[in-house]
C-alpha cells in the first residue's frame, strides 16, 4: 500500500494502513505495520498486501515464506499474492468489550534469513448491536402528592458498540404529565429520568403507560423500547433520603468473599410503616460480584473479584419506604490491581533444528510475555539463565527475540535447554520460567582423529600371507554421513608398485593385513601413511604414520665364512709350528648368520677332534687355541670338527672341519696331506653311481662291438705289426682306478706309460710311440703312481706278470716325500701311502705333458714343475719338495731330475707356505 489512505466506508469495508514510512530492503522493522478494518469481515477479506508493505519483491517473496504468529488464528498470509487476510470472525465486541482502542497485535515472520515483523490491525467498530434494556417493561409507583419537577430512575438499556454506535439518547412517547431526561454515570454509560411535569390525582387517574425508547447514533441507527407503567399511590409525603448522592470506594482485587465493601444509609421522615427502608439494587444485572442487606444497606463481596476482567462497578441503589416512595444513589466501587497474576512465556516460531554454524546474531525464536496486571505488577524483565550461547533482545513491549550470541558446537552440546525467567515489577515481584530444548544439527566440522599420533607394530617374518598385521582407528564427533569413515593408504616409503603387494588395508575398520610374507632379512621396516576420510561435504581427512617393523625369526643357520671350501671342493688346511706353546692362535673360524639379536649370537663348540684337549676353542670369538704343547705320541696332522649355533629358539648350526698339521715349514705338509680320506659328498657319490651303472653299461655294448670287430679282424689275418702294441708283452692296459669324486681339476682319463731301458720315458693313451725291441724290459705305470715290470720281449705270447724286484730298495734321501720325511718303513720298499703316490703321480703327468709340449724336459719350466697351473704363479717349486730327484727307474740309470735346476746350477729349494690344497689330483 501506500505511505497513507484515507479512511474507507463501512460499505467496502476495504483495508487501510496508516500513514507510517516502511523502510524498504530492511532485515527487521523497528515500526508497527498497522492497518485498520471494521469487525465483521468476512473470512478471506484482504486486510493489506503485507508482502509489498513489507518491501518484498516480485521474486524474493516466494522464499520469505511469510507467515502470522499469533495465539488465536485471526489472520493469515496468502502465500501466492503475500496479502493479509481475514481467517476467522472479527468481532470487535467480543475481543475488547468497551475499550475505546481494539487492536490486535502480532507478529509476521520470514525466513531466508529469518527475521520477524509487528504488525497491528485495529478493528474499528460497526452498528452490528442494538441497544436492549434489561427489562421489557418496568412499573413506577408514584404518590399522587409527588411535586411536579420530581425524578424517578428508570432501567437503562445497555449497547455493546462504542462510540457513536453505542447508546447515545433515550425518548419518551408522548405524554402531559410526564417528560424524559438522559443523564450520565462516571464511566459514560446513560441512563434515563423521567420528571413529573403535573401533579397527578390518583382519582382521576390510576395509571399511565408510557413507552421509552433507547436510540444510538450509527448509521443506520438502531433502537430498542421497554413499557412503563406508572401506578399513582396514595400520599407518603416523605420519600426516603440517602447520606451521599454518590459512594465512592476502592477495594484490592483479592478481597475474600464476604468482605464488606461499605454501608449505605437513608432516612425517612415519615412514620410507621412509610418510616420503613429497604434497599436493593435498581439494576440486577450488577448484582453478581456483591451481596447487599436490603435491611443494612451493607454491600458485601460476593464473588472474588477480578482487576483483569472488571476495573470498577458503578451501582445504583433504591430505597424503599413503606409507602412506596423511592430514593436512589450511586455507588461506585473501584478495583485496585493487586500483582495476582504470573508473567508467562510465549514461544513462537521456534524452530526444530539449529545447524551448528549459525553465525552470531542470527533470530532463532520469538517471545512474547503476557502479563494481565496493570501499571508496575504488568511490566516484567526478561531473563536468560545459565550460561548459554544466545541472548535475548527487546523487539517492542513484551516482545522479545532469542538470538545466537556465541559459537554453536554440537560435538560438545548437542542441544541446548534454554531457560528464560520473567520478572514483573509487582510488590512482591512474581516470576516464572518456562523452557525449552534447540536442537543443535551437525555440518561436517570435524576431521577424523586417529586414537595414536603414530602407530608402530611389529610383525615377526614368515607370516601367513593374509594375515592382519594392525588396525588403525580414527573417530569423528560429528553424525550421519559426516562420521563415516574410510580408511586408505596414500604413502608409502616403498615402492609403489610393490606397495600393494605387500599390504593392503580395509576401508571400513582400518585392519592392515599383510599380503605376503615378509622376510626379516630382505625388509626390516617399512612406513605406511594412513588416511581416514568422512562422508561429509566436503569431505575431511587426516593421516597417520604406521611403522611395520619385521621381527626376526631364526630361520637362518650360521654361515661358515673361514674356513671354506674352493669351488672344486677342496678344503684348506692350517700349519702349527711344531713348537706352538699353549694358547698359541692357530686359526678363527669366521661365521655370519643372516638373522638378528639373539638368533645371530653365535657360539662356537668342538663336536670331534682327533685329540681331545689339544686345541681350546673361544666360546665367542670361534678362535682355535693350542691348549698344550704338541707331545710325541700326537698326530701330526689333527682334524676338529666345529659347529657353530645361533642363539635362536630353537637353534639352528652349521659344522666346520678344520684340518690341522704341525710342521715348521710347507714341504714337511705336502706329503702329509695325502693320508687325508677324500671328503664324501652324497650328491657326487650318488652321481658317481649314476655315471658308473651308465659306463658298466657302455662298457658291455662297446665289448660287444669289440669283440664283433675282432673276429672280424682275425678273419681277414689283419697285420701282427699293427696288433702287437697292445699285446700283453708290449704294453699292458692300465683300468680306471681313479678315485670316485672327479672333483674339479682332474682328468678321469686312462693311459699307459711305457719305459724302455734306453732311458726315454713316452706317456700315450692306449698306444706306445714306438715298438719295442725284445729283451727290453717295460715298465708300465698306474694312476696310483706305482711302478713295476709289466711285459718281457722276449715272451710275448705269455702276458705273465714278473714277480717284482727284490733289488728296489731306495735309501732314506732316495724316498718320495719331503726331504727328512719318515713316510715308508725301514726297508726302503716303495711307499704305499696315498697322498705320497698321488702327489707323485700329479708331478710325473704334469712334467709329462710340459715335456709333450716341448716346453721343457720334464722338470717344466722356470722351475714351475708343472704346478703353476694349479696353485697359482706364485707356487712354484720353491715352495715345494722336488720330488723328481727320489724317482728312480729300476733297470735304468736314468733320474727324474729338474733339467731347469741343473742349467741354472741350483738345486730345489724348499718353501715356508703355511696353507696348501689337499685331497686334489692334477692330472693331464
Amino acid at each position: 500500500m501506500g505511505s497513507g489512505a484515507a479512511e474507507r466506508g463501512r460499505a467496502d469495508r476495504r483495508p487501510v494502513l496508516f500513514p507510517f514510512l516502511l523502510p524498504l530492503f530492511c532485515p527487521a522493522l523497528s515500526e508497527q505495520i498497522r492497518y485498520r478494518i471494521p469487525e465483521e469481515m468476512p473470512k478471506g477479506s484482504v486486510v493489506g498486501n503485507l508482502a509489498k508493505d513489507l518491501g518484498f519483491s516480485v521474486l524474493e517473496f516466494p522464499t520469505r515464506k511469510l507467515r502470522v504468529s499469533s495465539e488465536k488464528p485471526y489472520f493469515t498470509v496468502s502465500a501466492d499474492s503475500g496479502e493479509l487476510l481475514v481467517s476467522s470472525r472479527l468481532d470487535r465486541e467480543q475481543m475488547c468489550g468497551k475499550n475505546p482502542a481494539c487492536a490486535l497485535e502480532f507478529e509476521v515472520v520470514a525466513d531466508n534469513p529469518l527475521n520477524f515483523y509487528h504488525v497491528n490491525v485495529e478493528i474499528e467498530d460497526i452498528n452490528d448491536h442494538t441497544p436492549k434494556f434489561t427489562q421489557n417493561s418496568f412499573e413506577l409507583q408514584i404518590i399522587e402528592s409527588a411535586q411536579p419537577g420530581t425524578r424517578f430512575i428508570l432501567g437503562s438499556a445497555h449497547d455493546s458498540d462504542i462510540g457513536t454506535n453505542s447508546l447515545q439518547n433515550y425518548q419518551l412517547s408522548p405524554n402531559d404529565h410526564f417528560s424524559l431526561v438522559n443523564k450520565e454515570k462516571s464511566d459514560g454509560n446513560k441512563y434515563p429520568e423521567l420528571v413529573l411535569k403535573m401533579p397527578l390525582d390518583r382519582e382521576k387517574q390510576k395509571s399511565y403507560h408510557l413507552t421509552l425508547t433507547a436510540l444510538d447514533f450509527g448509521d443506520p441507527a438502531l433502537s430498542s423500547t421497554a413499557q412503563i407503567e406508572v401506578l399513582v399511590t396514595d400520599a407518603n409525603d416523605n420519600p426516603p433520603v440517602f447520606s451521599q448522592d454518590i459512594y465512592r470506594v476502592s477495594i484490592p482485587e483479592n478481597v475474600s468473599p464476604g468482605t464488606t465493601v461499605l454501608r449505605v444509609t437513608a432516612t425517612d421522615q415519615d412514620e410507621g410503616t412509610n418510616a420503613e427502608i429497604t434497599f436493593t439494587f435498581s439494576e440486577a444485572s450488577q448484582i453478581t460480584p456483591f451481596n447487599l442487606n436490603s435491611n443494612t444497606g451493607e454491600i458485601t463481596i460476593l464473588n472474588t473479584l477480578d482487576f483483569e476482567e472488571v476495573k470498577e462497578y458503578s451501582i445504583i441503589l433504591k430505597a424503599r419506604d413503606g409507602g412506596g416512595m423511592i430514593a436512589q444513589c450511586t455507588v461506585e466501587i473501584e478495583v485496585i490491581d493487586e500483582n495476582d497474576n504470573v508473567p508467562e512465556v510465549i514461544f513462537q516460531s521456534l524452530p526444530d533444528l539449529i545447524m551448528e554454524d549459525t553465525e552470531l546474531g542470527t533470530h532463532i525464536a520469538l517471545l512474547k510475555i503476557r502479563d494481565k496486571d496493570s501499571g508496575h505488577n504488568g511490566e516484567v524483565t526478561c531473563k536468560l539463565e545459565g550460561a548459554v550461547p544466545f541472548k535475548i533482545l527487546t523487539s517492542s513491549r513484551n516482545t522479545y527475540k532469542l538470538v545466537t550470541d556465541g559459537v554453536l558446537d554440537r560435538e560438545q552440546n548437542p542441544e541446548y535447554n534454554i531457560t528464560i525467567t520473567v520478572t514483573d515489577r509487582g510488590k512482591p515481584p512474581l516470576s516464572s520460567s518456562s523452557s525449552v530444548t534447540l536442537n543443535i544439527g551437525d555440518v561436517n566440522d570435524n576431521a577424523p582423529v586417529f586414537k595414536q599420533a603414530s602407530y608402530m607394530v611389529q610383525v615377526a617374518e614368515n607370516n601367513p600371507p593374509g594375515v592382519s598385521i594392525a588396525q588403525v582407528s580414527a573417530s569423528d564427533p560429528d553424525l550421519g554421513p559426516n562420521s563415516h569413515i574410510s580408511y586408505s593408504i596414500v604413502a608409502s616409503d616403498l615402492e609403489p608398485r610393490m606397495l600393494s603387494s605387500y599390504v593392503s588395508v580395509s576401508a571400513q575398520s582400518g585392519v592392515v593385513f599383510a599380503q605376503r610374507a615378509f622376510d626379516h632379512e630382505q625388509l626390516r621396516a617399512f612406513e605406511l601413511t594412513l588416511q581416514a576420510r568422512d562422508q561429509g561435504s566436503p569431505a575431511l581427512s587426516a593421516n597417520v604414520s604406521l611403522r611395520v617393523l619385521v621381527g626376526d625369526r631364526n630361520d637362518n643357520a650360521p654361515r661358515v665364512l673361514y674356513p671354506a671350501l674352493e669351488p672344486d671342493g677342496s678344503a684348506l688346511f692350517d700349519m702349527v709350528p711344531r713348537a706352538a706353546e699353549p694358547g698359541y692362535l692357530v686359526t678363527k673360524v669366521v661365521a655370519v648368520d643372516a638373522d638378528s639379536g639373539h638368533n645371530a649370537w653365535l657360539s662356537y663348540h668342538v663336536l670331534q677332534a682327533s685329540e681331545p684337549g689339544l686345541f681350546s676353542l673361544g666360546l665367542r670369538t670361534g678362535e682355535v687355541r693350542t691348549a698344550r704343547a704338541l707331545g710325541d705320541r700326537d698326530a701330526a696332522r689333527q682334524r676338529l670338527l666345529v659347529a657353530v649355533r645361533d642363539g635362536g629358539k630353537p637353534p639352528l648350526s652349521a659344522t666346520a672341519t678344520l684340518h690341522l698339521v704341525f710342521a715348521d715349514s710347507l714341504q714337511e705338509v705336502l706329503p702329509d696331506l695325502t693320508d687325508r680320506p677324500a671328503t664324501s659328498d652324497p650328491q657326487a657319490e650318488l652321481q658317481f653311481y649314476l655315471v658308473v651303472a651308465l659306463a658298466l653299461i657302455s662298457v658291455l655294448f662297446l665289448l660287444a662291438v669289440i669283440l664283433a670287430i675282432a673276429l672280424r679282424l682275425r678273419r681277414r689275418s689283419s697285420s701282427t705289426a699293427v696288433w702287437s702294441c697292445f699285446q700283453p708283452g708290449h704294453c699292458v692296459k692300465s683300468g680306471p682306478v681313479l678315485p670316485p669324486n672327479y672333483s674339479e681339476g682332474t682328468l678321469p682319463y686312462s693311459y699307459n706309460l711305457c719305459v724302455a731301458h734306453t732311458g726315454t720315458t713316452e706317456f700315450n693313451f692306449l698306444k706306445c710311440s714306438k715298438q719295442l725291441s725284445s729283451g727290453q724290459d717295460v715298465l708300465c705305470g698306474d694312476p696310483s703312481g706305482a711302478l713295476f715290470p709289466l711285459c718281457n720281449s722276449s715272451d710275448s705270447t705269455s702276458p705273465q706278470q714278473a714277480p717284482p724286484n727284490t733289488d728296489w730298495r731306495f735309501s732314506q734321501a732316495q724316498r718320495p716325500g719331503t726331504s727328512g720325511s719318515q713316510n715308508g718303513d725301514d726297508t726302503g720298499t716303495w711307499p704305499n701311502n696315498q697322498f705320497d703316490t698321488e702327489m707323485l703321480q700329479a708331478m710325473i703327468l704334469a712334467s709329462a705333458s710340459e715335456a709333450a709340449d716341448g716346453s721343457s724336459t720334464l722338470g717344466g719350466g722356470a722351475g714351475t714343475m708343472g704346478l703353476s697351473a694349479r696353485y697359482g704363479p706364485q707356487f712354484t717349486l720353491q715352495h715345494v719338495p722336488d720330488y723328481r730327484q727320489n724317482v728312480y727307474i729300476p733297470g735304468s740309470n736314468a733320474t727324474l731330475t729338474n733339467a731347469a735346476g741343473k742349467r741354472d746350477g741350483k738345486a730345489p729349494a724348499g718353501g715356508n707356505g703355511n696353507k696348501k690344497k689337499s685331497g686334489k689330483k692334477e692330472k693331464k
